[in-house]
């Protein structure tokens, strides 16, 4: 039995108070083997040695200018790291992983035998507790029951990720009965959270900071040398970094373009804002963006699309500050 997807973007509002997402455009990379902790902890921005069976961390993989080819979410499944992702950032890393992953004991693969769905609303902690004996939350954020990882995501909605084989999330799905959304639907999500969102072009082009990982304890200061580190370091202790991480709203009369620029009034004239990383354009216009501008900009300056000059776009908050993690 296949499952039916909703056709209809929705604005936040408009969401139910439960659903599930259809994750089709993520993935993992896997990474396995006797000396899995110890590559991955030269690698990426985050302290390995601190992953548990039922911890998450947040991390970036970056190249040796400490750019970032991509942003990741790791939790254990099976006694193996897995690096979850978008589909569209995991070829740059996997092949860097893979290249210095031959000189170590590891398996470095991606999960094409795992599906990803999300569980998202103010009623989906009862939905799971009906179908599971334990569920995640702040303090184990990731559980194991049966073959099934459940993985919790803190913020302004309440999301769970549901982790295992095609068959059985699609068996677990049916049986909750929900509207089911795709993948663009998540990205929304993701904007509101500020929880970046990078595609094949945007991947090697940021340090860490410019896409507020420091802000939600994706670099760690103390953990020592991994590729990219004195990068990082110096934009963090030399305030050299004048770049951060936003999410826009506004409604659009005119369907959006794949080559928006966001731009921002100065003096008389408009010039160019930032970079667009992630949009979402709801069915009934209204429009979030996820963007990387100057870390200056704030409520007081006047943003629109270049495209469509008469709209105004707003700075809605995030869920984090960006004060500077030691």
């Amino acid at each position: 039995m296949s499952l039916n997807i909703e056709a209809n973007l929705p604005s936040l509002e408009q969401l139910p108070n439960a659903y599930l997402v259809a994750l089709t455009h993520y993935s993992a990379i896997s990474l396995h083997g006797e000396e899995q902790s110890k590559y991955l902890q030269g690698q990426v921005t985050c302290d390995v040695t601190t992953s548990t069976e039922h911890s998450l961390l947040v991390g970036a993989h970056c190249n040796a200018k400490g750019k970032v080819f991509s942003a990741f979410r790791l939790i254990n499944r099976d006694s193996a790291h897995l690096l979850i992702q978008p589909k569209a950032s995991i070829t740059a890393s996997l092949t860097e992983l893979k290249k210095f992953g031959v000189f170590a004991k590891v398996d470095i693969t991606t999960t094409d035998e795992l599906s990803f769905f999300a569980l998202v609303g103010e009623s989906s902690t009862r939905l799971l507790q009906q179908r599971f004996s334990r569920i995640p939350d702040s303090l184990n954020p990731v559980v194991q029951s049966e073959t099934t990882t459940l993985v919790y995501l803190a913020g302004k909605q309440t999301r769970y990720l549901l982790i295992d084989s095609t068959a059985t999330l699609t068996d677990i799905v049916e049986q909750m009965n929900l509207p089911i959304y795709s993948g663009p639907v998540w990205n929304l999500l993701e904007i509101n959270e500020g929880f970046v969102q990078l595609s094949h072009e945007s991947s090697d082009e940021y340090v860490p900071q410019m896409l507020n990982l420091q802000a939600i304890h994706g670099i760690s200061f103390t953990k020592g040398c991994y590729l990219g580190q004195e990068t990082v370091a110096r934009m963090q202790y030399l305030g050299k970094n004048k770049k951060a991480l936003f999410c826009l709203t506004g409604s659009l009369n005119q369907p959006l373009t794949h080559d928006e620029i966001i731009e921002k009034q100065l003096g008389e004239n408009f010039r160019k804002a930032g970079d667009i990383l992630c949009a979402y354009q709801a069915d009934d216009g209204h429009c979030y963006f996820q963007a990387v501008m100057g870390n200056d900009v704030n409520d007081q300056v006047q943003l629109r699309l270049k495209s469509q000059p008469d709209t105004r776009l707003a700075i809605q908050a995030l869920p984090y500050t960006l004060s500077i993690e030691e």
